[in-house]
């Protein structure tokens, strides 16, 4: 089991408490009523996915029931950084400070 650092409640908290909920900084569709049923779809179900550092929604269930932003990487499941909601996607060069603990 590995912890996980809530922005919010401020410590690290094992995994159990918390839940996966998508890929973080999508842009959600305001005219949905306008989109083709394939743009649609692509809205709904296609994502990034990629390997490597991924910025991710999650949910601290079990304690404050806030959701944060996090990057993880896909290929080590390590948490490189959690940050609150509304905050601006961290830069490379943040994320690459994160990693080398600044």
């Amino acid at each position: 089991m590995f912890e996980v650092h809530c922005p919010y409640c401020n410590e690290k908290r094992p995994e159990i408490e918390f839940a996966y909920a998508g890929e973080a900084h999508i842009v959600r569709e305001t005219k949905a009523d306008e989109l083709t049923d394939q743009e649609w779809a692509e809205f709904l179900f296609y994502r990034d996915n990629k390997r490597g550092d991924h910025h991710e929604r999650w949910w601290h269930q079990h304690g404050c029931n806030m959701f944060f932003n996090a990057v993880r990487n896909t290929l080590t499941d390590k948490f490189v950084m959690t940050y609150k909601m509304g905050v601006k996607r961290p830069t490379k060069t943040q994320i690459k400070a994160a990693k080398n603990g600044k």
